[in-house]
């Protein structure tokens, strides 16, 4: 595989997102953070910039998002000795709602199939559909309504 295809930046930034994974669950012992999942990290070309995507569940976004960037400084040194690189790049950590509207829409669909559902019951006895009268209809020719044979009217006469 070629370095143009799979640049280096791409290279570093799935090793960075294991080691911070494996440093935040380490270092930052903090109930607060709820279930955190990084979902990538992005380089920029020149190894400067990290951005973090995460995720989490179970916490408030606002005060996970605050103590993420108040330790990513204190989490920039340890990445940089296990990424074996000289200079550890600035972190910026930003939430991937992603996985979260994916959640919301796949409830969205779920309500709604289930409320189309529940409109569409039949009752157990087979109600005829709506217009029917009632009666059911016989083939032409077959039905004696009690009046006579064939083709008289009610009073007996021929039509």
């Amino acid at each position: 595989m070629s370095s143009k295809s799979y640049p280096r930046s791409r290279r570093v930034a799935q090793q960075a997102q294991q080691a911070l994974s494996e440093l935040i669950r380490r270092e930052l012992r903090d109930p607060r953070l709820g279930m955190l999942t990084l979902t990538e990290v992005r380089m920029s070309k020149d190894l400067g910039y990290a951005t973090v995507y995460y995720s989490v569940l179970g916490a408030d976004p606002a005060t996970v998002q605050d103590i993420l960037t108040s330790a990513a400084g204190m989490l920039r040194g340890p990445l940089g000795r296990v990424l074996g690189i000289r200079h550890s790049p600035e972190l910026r950590f930003v939430r991937d709602e992603l996985i979260e509207s994916g959640a919301r829409l796949s409830a969205l669909i779920r309500q709604a199939v289930d409320d189309d559902e529940a409109r569409h019951v039949e009752p157990a006895d087979e109600a005829p559909p709506a217009g029917h009268l009632g009666r059911p209809r016989a083939a032409h020719g077959t039905e004696d309504d009690g009046a006579g044979a064939g083709d008289d009217s009610p009073d007996g006469t021929p039509r």
